[in-house]
């Protein structure tokens, strides 16, 4: 039987994780995930790709989301209050148009010394009605696209089998930031064909592979790139058949409730993966 073995959230676009025993789901993912997102002065999105040092910034958000803790090496910490009733700002998030309320000068500041780069600090409006797509379309913050990411512990050992043949040492789970880790799916990559999940009081419908870029091969501990692995190693055997480097999928939310780490993994509905044949 697979199981849940991890629940992470990221309650700001690009910055590290937290760890969970249990999580509500939202119809936009794990409670507060890619609610923040820090911005340039202009309202671009800052992310990993670019500034991998958003790695080492440790957020810590209540459960009513109403006060985040941000926190960095050598940075201390800062306190928000967050703000959820202030004026729109226009933000840019892979060149769409989204809105963000500001949240003050101190973060703002804060955000600067640590990234050596003018920054603010944006939440999505209540009102936020963004539509991802995919199979199944559905809504998120300010993830990259779907509401959630789910990889498997078997899926991961694949790679690391992987690279053992290159000499290369294994990566941690952290690399792919997923939401949902499952353990208990033998065959690598199962996550690419189940297509409907139910976990706890969830019900999930996939959407589509996980794409991934440059984040990869940043070091989530140090914030700092550390490539060419994993996507060297990923690019020989783990092409989607629309383009790009596929590891793990993405998942829309049918049905909201809790999940906690320990839930059985259901499969109510199987499909074809969308790698690229003979991949």
């Amino acid at each position: 039987m697979a199981d849940v073995v991890e629940l992470i959230c990221y309650p700001v676009k690009g910055c590290a994780g937290t760890s969970m025993g249990e999580a509500s789901v939202t119809p936009a993912g794990v409670a507060h995930d890619r609610s923040f997102m820090v911005v340039s002065e202009a309202g671009v999105y800052r992310t990993q790709r670019r500034d991998p040092r958003l790695a080492v910034i440790r957020p810590d958000i209540t459960a009513d989301g109403d006060r985040l803790t941000l926190r960095a090496p050598g940075h201390g910490s800062v306190e928000v209050d967050v703000d959820t009733s202030g004026a729109r700002r226009p933000v840019d998030l892979f060149g769409a148009a989204y809105q963000g309320i500001d949240q003050g000068e101190p973060v703002a500041g804060w955000l600067t010394r640590v990234l050596g780069a003018p920054s603010r600090l944006v939440r999505v409006p209540p009102e936020h009605r963004r539509v991802t797509d995919g199979r199944i379309p559905g809504t998120s913050g300010y993830a990259d696209s779907s509401a959630l990411h789910v990889m498997s512990r078997s899926t991961l050992d694949l790679l690391h089998r992987r690279l053992a043949d290159r000499g290369v040492p294994p990566l941690p789970m952290d690399r792919f930031r997923p939401n949902i880790v499952v353990d208990g799916w033998d065959e690598p990559h199962t996550e690419d064909r189940a297509h409907l999940l139910t976990i706890g009081g969830t019900e999930l419908g996939y959407t589509k592979l996980a794409i991934r870029c440059a984040v990869t091969m940043v070091d989530q501990g140090t914030g700092t790139a550390a490539g060419p692995e994993p996507l060297r190693t990923l690019a020989g055997y783990r092409r989607a058949a629309e383009g790009g480097v596929a590891f793990g999928a993405k998942f829309a939310v049918l049905r909201t409730g809790k999940l906690s780490v320990g839930d059985d993994v259901l499969v109510g509905r199987w499909g074809e993966s969308e790698l690229r044949p003979g991949s």
